[in-house]
């Protein structure tokens, strides 16, 4: 109950505060459906550190970088390239697990803008590909999509959600969501309230909370805190990272 009471808190108070520039996929789980400008190269990167537990085993992953590089290829659409380090101790397990994860590539396209209405649709869909260590590759080429839809509600209030698919060669699949609701303090300080989580198998609800600030340090620069909880599991974490936006005029 305290959980939905600071969250309810929270989206009031985000009432009073207004939007600001540099738009990141980081580090809200809810995918932007802006895409960086044409010639322009983003880099999203950072450290997570999650710890999850239930009634059989306590495991604890560092992924420490996890780097998302963007590049507009044409108005309205990006290519992407995420690439993570790291590693996950699991109880039942007697050595941990590291290396380099699974190399993901894809693309963002905008289908749809109004700027009357203030609002973005985009479809964004990355292909797996199993390249990585082999104690942390899942050995099977996978699939992650996302419909992604930004609405500016008011000068002051913006908010995204994402309805996604994603698949890894068995299976039926995992069914995800997120909504987001993100403001600004000021002109570099915002804020951003979240929930998310997935449909595993189409069987098994995952529901979880998050929230974040960022602060920009320059009109391409940003820094970023997170951390989450699950609301029906026993997931918590904590992320810091950094965007850089590089543009080719």
């Amino acid at each position: 109950m305290y959980k939905i009471v600071l969250f309810l808190a929270a989206f009031f108070i985000s009432e009073s505060i207004s939007t600001q520039q540099m738009v990141t996929d980081r580090p809200d789980q809810t995918e932007s459906a802006s895409t960086v400008l044409k010639g322009s190269l983003q880099i999203e990167s950072g450290g997570y550190i999650e710890f999850r537990e239930d009634d059989l085993e306590t495991i604890n992953q560092v992924i420490l970088p996890t780097t998302l590089f963007r590049y507009g290829l044409f108005e309205g659409v990006e290519i992407r390239v995420l690439n993570q380090i790291g590693g996950a101790k699991s109880t039942s397990e007697v050595k941990s697990r590291t290396g380099i994860y699974d190399i993901e590539i894809g693309s963002k396209i905008q289908i749809f803008q109004n700027k009357n209405t203030h609002t973005q649709i985009a479809f964004l869909s990355h292909l797996s590909v199993p390249t990585g260590s082999p104690e942390i590759t899942k050995n099977k080429i996978g699939t992650i999509n996302k419909l992604s839809v930004s609405h500016l509600l008011s000068e002051k209030i913006g908010i995204g959600y994402n309805l996604g698919f994603n698949y890894f060669g068995t299976g039926n699949g995992d069914l995800t969501y997120s909504i987001s609701m993100a403001s600004a303090i000021n002109a570099k300080a915002g804020i951003y309230l979240e929930l998310f989580g997935e449909l595993t198998a189409f069987n098994q609800h995952v529901s979880n909370f998050d929230a974040g600030f960022t602060y920009l340090i320059t009109d391409n620069f940003q820094l970023d805190f997170s951390f989450g909880t699950g609301l029906n599991n026993g997931m918590n974490y904590i992320a810091f990272g950094l965007s850089w936006n590089i543009h080719d005029p």
